[in-house]
């Protein structure tokens, strides 16, 4: 597939509300499997579709368990709290301390269109509500507490 561009902080595209997906087509299955590309290339745990400047309530997530698409997600319940270091590909060499919901319920569509509920806890609730939070035009940068602080660069 195709690594795409990460629109970075500053882009007015990760500011705006994105469109629910009425259709699986050819074009959104080439857009979810270049979005896995580019968030493996990346070296992130997720990457939602404005991030690639798509406003499509698209994302994807792989917190190592192998990798979770979501259509059209909704969280319907969430449970208590986490704090930890939270980052983004949208921007790059920062981080910050966010609170989280420790555990979360999400309805959403399967890649086949079907309803599925996915629950998370820790890393996984964060990763699907930091997403999601994306599909609404939000950035974690302004929830963290304490501000942003430089990350250095993993080494291989």
């Amino acid at each position: 597939m195709a690594i795409r561009k990460i629109r970075e902080i500053g882009d007015e595209v990760l500011s705006k509300r994105c469109k629910e997906v009425t259709k699986m087509n050819l074009r959104t299955k080439i857009l979810i499997n270049d979005m896995l590309d580019t968030m493996y290339e990346g070296m992130g745990v997720g990457l939602a579709a404005p991030q690639v400047g798509i406003l499509k309530r698209i994302a994807v997530v792989d917190i190592g368990d192998g990798p979770i698409v979501l259509i059209n997600p909704e969280v319907i319940k969430e449970d208590g709290e986490q704090t930890g270091e939270e980052g983004c590909l949208s921007v790059p060499g920062k981080a910050g301390v966010v609170t989280r919901p420790n555990h979360v319920k999400v309805r959403t569509l399967t890649e086949d269109m079907e309803e599925t509920v996915i629950e998370g806890e820790e890393l996984l609730a964060r990763a699907l509500c930091h997403e999601i939070d994306h599909l609404d035009g939000k950035l974690y940068v302004n929830l963290v507490e304490g501000g942003l602080h430089d990350v250095e660069p993993a080494e291989d």
